[in-house]
């Protein structure tokens, strides 16, 4: 709604980056991909390598999802209550977790302790070796939401951006005409520098050349 732009179409075009996702359980090592895939979608060179870098660092959206229903799960599990305090704390815990992930394969395991602790299930910590034994297939599907979720904020940017989307007419034109006034700077300092040589005639009629 925000760009207003079929979302399909936008996904269907990072479908490379989707599948080396899935295949590499890593954003790091589909970084290069991505980046790929967003050019040929339109955007900014500019905007991809500044976007794309920091959200394969700080935006696991789907590691905090899995966090905080892996918490929700192991509470329900044991039959301990939660209240709407306690749902807050274990949604807000991991945002904070999921940004200080690392992003490499099953990161999100090591900072789910840090979710059980806030809200008091540390003591259940062991149970994570029964999502472990399924962690390698829903880690393939998390980063692959981490990789979309990268993309759609670097085409918001683009959206929000003046800077024309890379290989369209405008943005060719734009060049050109940076292009020229490039030069046209350059030949109006060359002109400049050369006025302010002055040739002087001596009683002489030696020509001395002041610069």
């Amino acid at each position: 709604c925000l760009t207003r732009k079929s979302p399909w179409a936008f996904i269907g075009g990072m479908r490379q980056a989707i599948v080396t996702a899935f295949g590499t359980d890593s954003s790091s090592a589909t970084l290069p991909v991505t980046m790929m895939c967003v050019e040929k979608m339109g955007i900014s060179p500019h905007i991809a390598k500044f976007v794309l870098p920091l959200g394969a660092t700080v935006n696991m959206n789907g590691t905090a999802l899995y966090e905080a229903l892996t918490v929700i799960f192991i509470a329900q599990l044991h039959g301990v209550p939660m209240s709407g305090g306690h749902l807050f704390l274990v949604a807000f815990t991991s945002c904070l977790a999921a940004v200080g992930a690392a992003a490499i394969p099953s990161a999100g395991l090591v900072t789910m302790v840090m979710v059980l602790q806030a809200v008091g299930l540390d003591r259940y910590a062991g149970d994570l070796s029964m999502v472990f034994a399924i962690d390698w297939a829903l880690d393939r599907v998390r980063t692959v939401v981490n990789v979309l979720s990268d993309a759609f904020g670097a085409a918001i940017v683009q959206h929000m951006s003046p800077l024309p989307p890379a290989g369209t007419p405008h943005a060719v034109e734009m060049r050109g005409l940076a292009d020229a006034r490039e030069e046209a700077t350059s030949e109006q300092d060359l002109e400049g520098g050369n006025r302010q040589c002055e040739v002087q005639q001596e009683p002489e009629g030696m020509d001395t050349r002041i610069c």
